[in-house]
């Protein structure tokens, strides 16, 4: 199966509406730094949460991990469900190295894990 793909330069800063985040890494990643506005999925509980993604009401989501190997394999299982999703190349690192905003729940400065 064909996973779509984008390398962060083609990703908008900031992201247009219509486009939601899906990150699927684990909560100490989650905690350490994300998207602002992200929905928080760990890639292992996906299938029983699936529906949680609906309830995004996107025209199209970006799903994110830390490198891009969890995410693509989101993608492969949602674009199969019917959603529009895209697989953001380098993940969060690539996010990361952009300069791109990202905010923590610990109340230190953001940063990826």
């Amino acid at each position: 199966m064909n996973i779509p793909t984008v390398a962060i330069e083609n990703v908008p800063d900031p992201l247009p509406d219509g486009v939601a985040v899906l990150d699927v890494r684990e909560p100490q990643e989650w905690e350490a730094g994300h998207i602002e506005g992200a929905l928080h999925i760990p890639l292992g509980v996906l299938p029983v949460r699936v529906d949680e993604v609906a309830g995004l009401d996107a025209a199209q989501t970006l799903v994110v991990c830390k490198v891009g190997g969890r995410s693509a394999q989101a993608v492969a299982y949602l674009a199969q469900q019917g959603y529009d999703v895209v697989n953001l190349d380098g993940g969060m690192l690539e996010w990361e190295a952009a300069g791109r905003p990202m905010v923590s729940d610990t109340g230190a400065p953001a940063y990826v894990a």
